[in-house]
């Protein structure tokens, strides 16, 4: 079990039976709005309050990494573009929709809805 504390910690719950462990995961600093696995349980998006998106492997034990972090317009979602794992979509409040490489942040993509766009 997967979750994210207030503060911006990723926590993993491993329960097994009446016994559980606990393991912080990440510490990325802002609050964590959303929490996306890819389609195969490999990777986690985290996305901030602030609109910024980390990546993190569970497999690799590693920190998270920063994907995409808003300058100008707030991420208010994004998720994994399947088959597989290597791009993520995301939209702002503005409603424009981008499209992401995983393996390193680059941008691949855009297309504006024309509206605004609010998560509900």
């Amino acid at each position: 079990l997967y979750f994210s504390a207030q503060e911006g910690i990723l926590i993993f719950y491993h329960i097994k039976d009446l016994q559980y462990e606990i393991k912080i995961c990440a510490d990325i600093s802002e609050p964590i709005s959303s929490l996306i696995f890819s389609p195969d349980y490999t990777s986690l998006l985290l996305v901030t309050d602030q609109g910024t998106v980390y990546s993190y492997r569970p497999a690799h034990s590693g920190e998270a990494v920063k994907l995409l972090d808003s300058s100008s317009s707030c991420f208010l979602a994004a998720d994994f573009l399947t088959p597989g794992n290597n791009y993520c979509v995301s939209v702002t409040s503005s409603g424009e929709v981008q499209v992401w490489s995983l393996e390193d942040g680059t941008f691949l993509s855009k297309i504006n809805l024309g509206t605004e766009v609010q998560v509900t």
